[in-house]
């Protein structure tokens, strides 16, 4: 059903990735395009070294099989700062945002608000330096 789903377009995420019941054999099975790394891996980066490890090999390996990488439950800025130093794709949290209705998201979109530019031009220095 999923390589159904793929041939209309519809682009499919395996979410909570290195939790329950994900298992790396659905990434040689399954038509994957994204993995989102479960929140328990974010929570504790950057300090917690086997989070961290965690989460660049989760980002690696995902790039490797041409997947994207969201990062999910990002609340701060040190832990957006690490993933945009290991170049995760995407991420999402209550640093960005708490859960909206469809009315306060139409308003937050009207704001048109960007990140805040520090963090990533640290982040792109960090990688250029490397």
């Amino acid at each position: 059903m999923l390589h159904s789903l793929k041939v209309l377009g519809v682009r499919i995420s395996i979410d909570d990735f290195g939790t329950g019941y994900s298992s790396l054999s659905y990434l040689k099975r399954f038509p994957i395009d994204t993995l989102k790394i479960d929140r328990s891996f974010v929570i504790d980066l950057p300090g917690d070294q086997n989070a961290a490890s965690i989460a660049r090999a989760v980002i690696a390996m995902a790039h490797g099989l041409q997947l994207k990488v969201v990062a999910e439950g990002v609340e701060n800025a040190e832990q957006l700062a690490f993933l945009v130093e290991n170049s995760c794709d995407e991420v999402q949290g209550y640093y960005f945002s708490r859960p909206l209705t469809a009315d306060n998201c139409g308003e937050l979109l009207a704001e048109q608000r960007r990140l805040s530019l520090p963090i990533v031009e640290h982040a792109q220095h960090h990688l250029v330096d490397a």
